[in-house]
Order: structure tokens, then sequence, then C-alpha cells
């Protein structure tokens, strides 16, 4: 007896400060069922951080949860997305459209373009990275076959009109606040600091769940990245940090070095794993997630591992065996060991 269809969220919109609002928007993974965009009074209008994923209907969610604050698309001034995954940046393009605003948002926004252009190609290289992984022919016919015809997310390409690096400021009715380039969740990745109320919006680099993810394969080295925005976060000393997913959290510090804590567990673990002999990344995993590579994590956990891999060969202490050859079978896929 198949179990029932989950039943999907509701955009929502609560005041969490005066002038801040969060905007929880659906999302169609059973894992993460909503994200946050963030409303952020400005004189007669709003700044909108991040705008949500586009599916059918996911734009009337946004008017949703902007209506129940008393607010509308036709009052945003300015678009900011903390980095150009479609969680985050999907409806960018119909906010534009209806409101007629900026975009500003990180230049290394490639890994967006590239996967909203084709996405069966991404698909598809993403399917190559697990034969590489070492994932059997079946689970991976399985994986294809769930994933094609799922479109990107992404309602269309739209370029920023600014660049948010260091030194550009946005100006609200909260304060002025700083960008902070973040990457290793993703290229793009950047956080924004309000220093008068110690205010932090950290998109998906800081989360109140500890649970790094890496857009694999757009830098060399997402994991030394990844640690080091951690340090960039933790020297603005933020009292409240406003994610882009899940409630907003106080103990800023606690959640810098809980993830400090656990990318240094689990490269432990990957090194235990390649130190007896040379593995798959499929024969990785379980040691160092504590069982094997599943439906609903799998992909996740495999891509995390091969960016300790890379971190670890970087720093000379992992080497891939195998070169750059193409591995046409699945299952016999590279072998890492310890160098």
């Amino acid at each position: 007896m198949s179990s029932p269809a989950r039943k999907r969220e509701l955009g929502r919109g609560e005041r969490l400060l005066p002038g801040v609002w969060r905007l929880r928007l659906p999302l169609p993974w059973p894992g993460i069922p909503h994200g946050n965009a963030w409303a952020l009074a400005a004189g007669d209008g709003i700044v909108l951080v991040d705008c949500g994923m586009h599916e059918p209907g996911s734009f009337l969610q946004l008017e949703r949860a902007l209506d129940q604050v008393n607010l509308s698309v036709e009052q945003v001034k300015l678009l900011v997305c903390t980095h150009a995954h479609s969680d985050h940046y999907g409806q960018a393009a119909e906010v534009i459209a209806r409101s007629g605003c900026e975009l500003w948002m990180h230049p290394n926004y490639e890994h967006m373009t590239s996967y909203a252009a084709d996405p069966e190609a991404a698909l598809e290289m993403r399917i190559e990275i697990a034969r590489h992984c070492g994932v059997p022919q079946e689970p991976l016919e399985q994986f294809a076959q769930s994933r094609r015809g799922q479109g990107s997310g992404i309602a269309g390409v739209v370029l920023p009109h600014k660049q948010l690096l260091p030194g550009v400021q946005i100006a609200t009715d909260v304060g002025t606040w700083s960008v902070h380039e973040t990457p290793g969740h993703a290229p793009s990745h950047v956080s924004f600091f309000e220093p008068d109320h110690r205010l932090l919006i950290s998109g998906d680099h800081l989360l109140g769940r500890v649970a790094p993810f890496y857009d694999y394969g757009w830098s060399p080295d997402p994991v030394g990245e990844f640690l080091n925005s951690l340090e960039v976060v933790d020297r603005l000393d933020a009292r409240l940090c406003i994610p882009g997913h899940g409630r907003s959290f106080t103990d800023v510090h606690a959640h810098v070095v809980a993830n400090q804590t656990l990318v240094a567990e689990r490269i432990a673990k990957v090194q235990a794993a390649i130190a007896r002999r040379s593995r798959t990344v499929v024969e990785i995993v379980p040691e160092v997630y504590g069982e094997p590579a599943n439906a609903a994590l799998g992909a996740w956990w495999m891509l995390e591992t091969l960016a300790y891999l890379d971190h670890l060969a970087l720093i000379g202490d992992a080497v891939r065996d195998g070169g750059d050859a193409d591995l046409s079978e699945a299952g016999k896929g590279w072998q890492w060991r310890a160098s």
C-alpha cells in the first residue's frame, strides 16, 4: 500500500522585527519543505532578499506570504539574492517583471546560467559524477528516470544590474547592510550584515540545522571556501542570524563552531576510510555517514564526500587513481587513497 502524498505547504508571512518580515515559501523537496525570503522596509517600499523557486503556482505563494504582512510584489524596490540557486533566485524574472526593480547578485553565477540553459545536460553531468563515484547501474538508471523532465526551477535568466561585492551597501529602514563574500555552499554566495543591530542575513551559508552542502564542480575547493567563509561570518560578531531556511537564531558563534566541528569530523572519517586501501566514493560514504547512500540523501552525501576528497587532494593528503580517464561502466568508479 503506497504512502499518502506529502501535503504541500502554503506561503506564509510573519514579522520577525520592526521592518523585517519572513516570507516562508514552499519547496517541492521532502527534506526541505520550505525556504525563506525576507522583506526589509525601505521608505515607501521594500528590499526583497531572495524570492523562492519557480514552479506551477509558486508566484501565488510569494504573493500570499507578502499579503499576510500587508505587502505586495509591486512594493519591491530592489531584489538582492544571497546566491543563484533556484530556491533563492528562481522567481527573480517574475518579481522584476511585476515590480520593475533591479536585481543585485554576486557575479560568480555561471552555475545558475549553465543549469537554467540546459537542465538535462546538468542532469547528465550529475549522472556522470555518480558513475565516477562507483554507483551501480540500476540505481543510476532509477535516479536518472526520477529526475528527467523536472526543469530548472528558474522562471527565466535575469542577469544582475549590480554585482554584490564587498564595498556595496544595501540601504533599508532597519539600517545599512554590508556585503560579505561567503562561497562554499555556492560560488555566488554572499551574506549581509547590519552592524547597528548586529543582524546577519546568511542565506544557506549558516543555518539552524548543521548540514553542509557544496555545489560541487564549480570551484576547486568548496570545502576550503566554506571554512574560510565561516571565519568571515564569525568575525562579524552577529547577534541574530536570519537564514535561508528554518527559523532565525541567536547563538551565531556556536553555529559557526558546530559547522567547523562537523566538517573536521567528516574529513577525518574520509581520511580514515582511505588510509587502509583505495576506495570509491560509494564505499567511503557508509564510513562517513553511518549508512550506505540511499535514494533520499545519497546524491547529497556523495557530492559532499567528493568535495572532502578534493580538499584532501589539494592539501596533499589524498590521491585519485585513474587520472582523467572516463569510466563507462557504472560501479567501477575512481579509486581514492591516502597519499
